[in-house]
């Protein structure tokens, strides 16, 4: 017979007051308290949402309407769960008493899902490397990739492979913007020598000049290019259904990005490691390369090269960052939480959502499924 679980901590409400006034942010949910203190530069919402409600039941927040938190929200919330409040759990804490407040039901819904949680249980082993263990989960998997953790994350035995395949979020822009900057100097040379002609592998009568000039509206068109490539690239591969039959398939999509969403503020595994990294822009280049004149497929490339650059800086930002309230960060930090959270089937553009109008992936927007 398994062992009675531990009985919960119980905090007085001057005791909860105390840290309060020291800094911490804690939340209730009836009686239930949680310590958002190192959650609060990772919420969708903003800090100051949730230190404006320190010390509150939050229970009327997370339900809604209009933003009604979705049911891995809710898990996610009992990750900071650390006992209950003593008194009347329909009171809110302030100068050390329970003040009585109105609020709504707990969602019957989730209510038996919160208390099974038990976050020492898990289908896999957090005290040994993940990849060779998730391939065995089959049809368990893509639940059980899709339910974030606050838990870091170890791929790989050799200490030498894993340390390859994380990265700080800086190494992005020290690796590949000199050489962004050298090529883009370097083809801009080679245009203004005047001897670069596009299409004259098939035509030298029907072959056009690319002077100089032509540079900038190059650079741009590989801007797009890139984010258009980010959009499928995270839709169709990062987010493709391995068959739950198929262990390397599993493994693969985890170590592309299932892990990225089991452990979204795991901050060395948010932007690509320069060795992964590097043969993907490599293929990409050669394709160019393959296609057009050196010079032209060339600019394309470092225009392409610093979208990827924007783009693994603003996925960073996202997820750490506080944009200010109401500026296009702020929105795109929401809308990637929803991805996160709620939505992951929609939702594919990182640093715009353009692509996301354009193939009608958008998140859905009624005031009830939104998210703080």
């Amino acid at each position: 017979m398994a062992p009675a679980p531990p009985p919960a901590v119980s905090f007085s409400p001057a005791e909860v007051q105390r840290r309060l006034a020291a800094g911490a942010c804690w939340v209730r949910c009836g009686a239930r308290l949680y310590d958002l203190t190192g959650f609060l530069r990772h919420h969708p919402g903003g800090e100051q949402l949730l230190r404006a409600r320190a010390g509150q039941d939050v229970s009327a927040d997370l339900d809604g309407p209009p933003h009604r938190h979705s049911a891995n929200a809710r898990l996610w919330l009992e990750q900071y769960y650390v006992g209950d409040l003593q008194g009347d759990p329909q009171g809110s804490v302030e100068n050390g008493t329970v003040t009585s407040v109105n609020t709504r039901k707990s969602d019957p819904f989730m209510e038996p899902k919160l208390k099974m949680v038990d976050w020492d249980q898990d289908l896999v082993d957090w005290r040994k490397p993940l990849l060779w263990q998730v391939g065995h989960l089959g049809e368990k998997y893509d639940e059980w990739v899709h339910q974030p953790v606050i838990r870091p994350i170890r791929l790989f035995h050799s200490d030498l492979i894993e340390s390859l395949s994380k990265s700080v979020w800086y190494s992005v822009p020290v690796i590949w913007m000199p050489l962004m900057l050298y090529l883009s100097w370097s083809y801009y040379q080679t245009l203004a020598q005047g001897n670069v002609r596009l299409f004259e592998s098939f035509s030298t009568e029907y072959s056009v000049a690319m002077p100089e000039s032509v540079f900038p509206g190059l650079f741009i068109m590989g801007l797009f290019l890139w984010s258009l490539l980010e959009y499928l690239i995270h839709r169709f591969l990062f987010h493709m259904k391995p068959p739950s039959n198929s262990y390397y398939l599993i493994m693969l999509h985890f170590v592309l990005h299932g892990q990225h969403h089991k452990a979204p503020f795991d901050d060395s595994r948010l932007v690509f490691p320069p060795v992964p990294a590097s043969l993907g822009i490599a293929l990409f280049y050669l394709i160019l390369r393959l296609l057009l004149p050196e010079a032209v497929g060339g600019v394309l490339f470092v225009g392409g090269l610093l979208g990827y650059v924007i783009y693994d800086m603003i996925h960073y930002y996202l997820h750490f960052g506080s944009p200010h309230k109401g500026s296009y960060l702020y929105h795109m930090k929401a809308h990637h939480a929803k991805h996160h959270f709620a939505f992951q089937k929609s939702g594919f553009g990182i640093s715009s959502k353009l692509w996301d109008h354009f193939f009608h992936t958008l998140i859905p927007e009624e005031p009830h499924l939104k998210m703080q």
